[in-house]
């Protein structure tokens, strides 16, 4: 594609809109991304033309059906350079990617005296997983801290990560923060120490070129709602080595090679953990997602948000009373701002800015141990992504200005 960044909010229908009479800015996208005019059409197409169930059947739709879903984990492989698609695991999202590993690898692998190692910054799903994990085997559960800025702190890492660590489970980047982490380098820590590399690829997917490679990951997982496809689709990437002894943990259809009365045996990788029938339209629409996201150039998405970043924060920090959270350099970090306004709560900071068109979120990011770490209840979090403009990060500025003499005032 050869349009300017700022062009691209015109394949998103969802956005040529008003909210409250305002042009409608959408800056929640760190939650969900909207969908381009491409992914919504995959899905039509898929239900107008070859809509069947996969694997089984030998008629035309079902294998055009399945011909479809099966080329979509050669995408998904070449889009985060994993070494086969056999190790392309289509989950629900990024939480069912973390629990099956937590759950299959973890409880099969972890005893009483292993460590399971994560940071303050980590999303529930990254959290509670292990939490569990660590109470079902008595394993130890043990954070790392961050630096001021909110930056992970590697020293910190080096303390924790120990020859009794098993597991290291970290976010690329904070969806709270927006900091982009050394993931390469803790990876690196934990092999050394003997322990595997769990990556949390929620937001840094949608935003930035992957490699799980050079990232030295073990296991990666990724939403495919907040990169443009539909909910209900994710990805777990895997090491063959890992996945082939790891135990399924879904029963019935399709994941079983031959079942017989008091037994069964299971499929090889990736089947056997996909059992049931599949989001196939997901899967689809992950495709297109994938197709609209490399033909724009993951090089390009992440400079573009960079630059908006680059714009939004010193003009936010400009604005008396507001803190914001994680570092103010933008090469330190992805498109999410997350910050406080004076004395307001969070929700009213949302609900005034929903009032001049600009849809930001706002609460505990599903990230409360790092609310407490930072001695906060909940924050403000506007996100951009590759649809947004220069004139989407003034707007925003301009409805946090309005916000603020609105609540000092009591008038617009």
């Amino acid at each position: 594609m050869d349009k300017k960044m700022n062009n691209y909010e015109q394949d998103f229908p969802i956005l040529k809109q008003k909210v409250n009479d305002e042009r409608l800015v959408y800056l929640d996208n760190a939650a969900t991304s909207q969908k381009p005019r491409a992914v919504i059409a995959a899905l039509t197409n898929y239900y107008y033309h070859d809509n069947a169930n996969v694997h089984r059947g030998v008629h035309t739709l079902a294998e055009r059906a399945t011909e479809k879903f099966e080329e979509v984990r050669l995408k998904v492989k070449n889009f985060i350079n994993a070494p086969s698609e056999r190790e392309i695991i289509y989950t629900k999202g990024t939480t069912e990617g973390l629990n099956w590993v937590a759950r299959s690898y973890g409880m099969s692998h972890l005893k009483q005296g292993d460590e399971i190692v994560i940071s303050y910054m980590e999303h529930h799903s990254n959290l509670v997983p292990w939490q569990q994990l660590a109470q079902k085997t008595g394993a130890q559960l043990k954070y790392i801290e961050l630096l001021a800025d909110g930056r992970l702190d590697l020293e910190s890492a080096r303390q924790q990560i120990t020859d009794k660590t098993a597991i290291v489970a970290l976010t690329h980047v904070s969806n709270v923060l927006g900091v982009v982490n050394p993931i390469a380098q803790v990876a690196n820590l934990a092999h050394s120490h003997g322990a595997i590399m769990v990556v949390d690829g929620a937001q840094s997917t949608p935003h930035m070129k992957i490699d799980v490679q050079s990232l030295g990951a073990d296991f990666f997982a990724f939403s495919g709602h907040k990169m443009l496809a539909p909910t209900g689709i994710g990805i777990l990437w895997g090491k063959s080595r890992y996945l082939n002894e790891m135990p399924p943990l879904e029963f019935g259809g399709e994941m079983i090679d031959w079942v017989q009365l008091q037994e069964t045996t299971f499929k090889e990788i990736p089947w056997k953990f996909e059992g049931g029938t599949q989001n196939i339209a997901g899967v689809v629409g992950l495709g297109a997602a994938i197709d609209y996201l490399s033909q724009i150039g993951m090089e390009q998405i992440e400079a573009h948000e960079q630059a908006l970043s680059a714009r939004a924060l010193p003009a936010l920090e400009q604005i008396k009373g507001l803190k914001i959270y994680g570092p103010l350099n933008p090469a330190l970090r992805t498109g999410i701002i997350s910050f406080n306004l004076e004395q307001l709560h969070p929700h009213d900071v949302a609900t005034a800015l929903d009032m001049e068109g600009v849809a930001v979120r706002a609460g505990h990011h599903c990230a409360q141990p790092l609310m407490k770490y930072l001695g906060v209840a909940a924050m403000a979090r506007a996100s951009f992504y590759l649809y947004n403009t220069e004139q989407d990060v003034e707007q925003l500025v301009k409805a946090v200005k309005a916000t603020k003499e609105f609540f000092k005032n009591g008038t617009v």
